[in-house]
């Protein structure tokens, strides 16, 4: 099955991660007729693992893993190179322990797996156990920063308040009031950490990209056909790594919501410019207030601000260059708050990566119908999410037990059905816009 208006990734061609990468050896892609025992499709965290995971569980059977570009071009490769261990806020105040600590164990089971591999297959990717800082300006910061603290005690996981001299001389600057620093969280250049994960994936898997699949049937014999444009795919099990792209194959239609967040860097500062400042590289801060700015200090002395949030139910098509000239200039006006040393440094990319939330904050994964798996909608918890439940999910579709498949079983549901358009679009848009206004202090 397949929309009849599908809409195709369509990322902008201006991700600083992926341009920072040399160029990849040409791209295989899906032609003639094929036949895998399992297909996967997505290359992203989810579909990396999944495929992974599959070969590992299955040596012998033939594994192909299509995506619609190359990897590390779409979301997988386009977040801001967190790995993150500890729920967002939503989950962390699940009033049911047992949920939170299950998270807790998937997330970490991640990083692990995600670490064991770096080092394993050398992955060039500054993969980093650099901790986390949640950072607040003003008072409406602070308040979020206090909740997040009291969440954290009754969790039971270490933290540490910083503020003053201690925080300043880290992150160069003295617009946070403090910050919370947690020590689970690991950074990385995450379009170099997709691109590794793919170089190495096990010989009895075959990755096509630049290879859309443009719609999904049944044949006659029960197999699954994944139609091309240039060839087809026929298998008795489908893993769907497709996060917000599920829905245009029919699946979890009208219970995903498309959101687009934006980040921009600048060139590497030099040696000089970083003593000036005052400011160490290889850090990480997120804000107390979800709609706040993210700041990150990439290894090769990168600056990035995140902020601005868009509902884009056409995915990159619905935005246009007016409104990312407009993102720019917000990111420049977050940037110059924190370092007025920097109005003569410009950004060099600018660009934005699609995800799915939903409107319960409920996480999917599971199977669909008879030989279709699927996992979908991270909320915002890519990198570590993406890569247990696609490695939960090859687990699923073989058969194979686990506390850890049990786990992802008890955490996750069916995301909750959206309102019909146009009141979906305008309830999401008003709702963006008045964080965005309420936040607008901790910007």
């Amino acid at each position: 099955m397949n929309s009849p208006t599908m809409h195709l990734p369509h990322d902008d061609h201006d991700c600083g991660w992926y341009g920072a990468l040399p160029s990849p050896a040409p791209a295989k892609r899906l032609s003639g007729q094929q036949q895998a025992d399992y297909a996967v499709i997505g290359a992203g965290f989810a579909g990396l693992a999944a495929a992974r995971r599959l070969a590992e569980q299955k040596p012998g059977a033939r594994i192909v893993l299509i995506d619609a570009q190359r990897v590390g071009y779409g979301a997988s490769g386009r977040n801001s190179g967190f790995v993150i261990d500890l729920p967002h806020k939503m989950a962390l105040e699940h009033p049911d322990p047992a949920h939170k600590q299950r998270l807790l164990g998937l997330n970490r089971a991640a990083i692990d797996q995600l670490q064991g591999l770096v080092q394993q297959h050398q992955i060039d990717c500054q993969w980093s156990h650099a901790g986390k800082y949640q950072g607040a300006v003003g008072p409406r910061g602070l308040a979020y920063l206090e909740h997040f603290e009291r969440l954290m005690t009754e969790l039971g996981e270490p933290f540490r308040s910083v503020e003053g001299d201690e925080l300043a001389n880290v992150i160069g600057t003295r617009h946070y009031s403090r910050a919370v620093y947690t020590p689970g969280c690991y950074l990385m250049q995450p379009a170099a950490l997709v691109r590794g994960l793919a170089d190495s994936l096990p010989k009895n898997v075959e990755l096509l990209e630049q290879s859309p699949i443009l719609g999904l049937k049944r044949d006659s014999k029960g197999q699954w056909l994944l139609q091309g444009s240039d060839g087809q795919v026929r298998t008795p099990s489908l893993l769907l790594g497709t996060s917000i792209f599920t829905q245009e194959f029919g699946y979890l239609r009208s219970r995903l919501l498309p959101v687009m967040t934006f980040a921009s860097w600048t060139r590497p500062l030099s040696q000089a410019e970083m003593v000036a400042i005052g400011i160490q590289p290889d850090w990480g801060l997120t804000p107390a207030d979800h709609a706040g700015t993210t700041v990150r200090m990439t290894q090769d002395n990168r600056l990035i601000i995140r902020n601005t949030y868009k509902h884009v139910p056409r995915y990159g098509k619905s935005v246009n260059e007016a409104t990312r000239e407009e993102i720019r200039a917000g990111h420049r006006k977050a940037l110059l708050a924190r370092y007025p040393q920097l109005a003569g440094v410009p950004f060099t990319h600018t660009w934005g990566g699609v995800y799915a939330i939903s409107r319960n904050f409920t996480n999917f994964f599971g199977e669909l119908e008879t030989g279709v798996y699927a996992t979908a909608c991270d909320n915002g918890v890519g990198a570590a999410w993406g890569t247990i439940s696609g490695a939960l999910l090859a687990d699923l579709a073989v058969g194979a037990e686990s506390r850890h498949l049990q786990d992802i079983q008890a955490v996750t549901g069916m995301p909750s059905r959206n309102p019909p358009e146009p009141l979906l679009g305008l309830g999401v848009r008003t709702r963006i816009r008045m964080a965005a206004w309420n936040s607008r202090s901790e910007l």
